[in-house]
């Protein structure tokens, strides 16, 4: 599989960084890109440390068009956002490819390939839900980062991946070691080289919820 990911400014990168080392230690990836929009950089040094480049996969930026998927020709079988500003999601909503980011995700939209969008931001204005309702009618998937807490998380880490599960979830690539509502994992591990694998032993709380839940 061919994947784009996309950073934006919006604070969340760890998302981005996680996604990226899970994604490119998958062998079922067999082309990753990274394009990071005018203020992703400065955001990721401030919550990550470091710059992007560090993560080991290709890097674009600005108005970089000479990358493969800014053309339809030659578009990636999927891309995610993440996270996604309200900025980045209106002009992918309205059609505007001002810089690689929003024209990669514009060449997703039209050649019918998935977009995943993960917004990281609260609260929301009514602009900013016509914006994400507009994305979905034209065939994206929001999924905002939004963790779950039903398996104990006990790092800021276990929550992250909670939401990056779904994220793999909806491109097609499953984690073997996914945290699901009552279900015990797969006995397959994550590839070896996988930063951080899921931590075992708390994913099947005994939770009651009443009567009224």
């Amino acid at each position: 599989m061919k994947l784009v990911v996309g950073m934006s400014g919006a604070s969340g990168a760890p998302y981005a960084k996680r996604l990226v080392e899970l994604l490119r230690a998958d062998p079922r990836v067999v082309s990753l890109s990274l394009v990071l929009s005018r203020t992703a950089a400065t955001v990721y040094a401030h919550e990550c440390g470091g710059h992007p480049s560090g993560l080991g996969v290709p890097v674009y930026s600005g108005r970089d068009y000479d990358a493969p998927f800014a053309s339809g020709s030659a578009p990636a079988d999927a891309m995610v956002v993440i996270p996604a500003s309200m900025s980045t999601v209106a002009r992918i909503a309205h059609g505007i490819s001002d810089d690689l980011l929003t024209r990669a995700a514009d060449v997703v939209l039209k050649e019918r390939r998935k977009l995943i969008v993960v917004p990281r931001e609260m609260p929301v204005s009514a602009i900013h839900l016509e914006n994400m309702l507009s994305l979905t009618r034209a065939g994206a998937l929001v999924l905002p980062a939004s963790p779950s807490f039903y398996h104990r998380p006990k790092a800021v880490s276990d929550l992250v991946d909670t939401v990056l599960d779904r994220v793999r979830d909806h491109l097609g690539l499953p984690a073997p070691g996914a945290r699901r509502w009552r279900q015990e994992p797969s006995p397959d591990s994550q590839p070896a080289d996988s930063a951080q694998p899921h931590t075992a032993g708390h994913l099947r709380p005994v939770v009651d919820y009443g009567e009224d839940a």
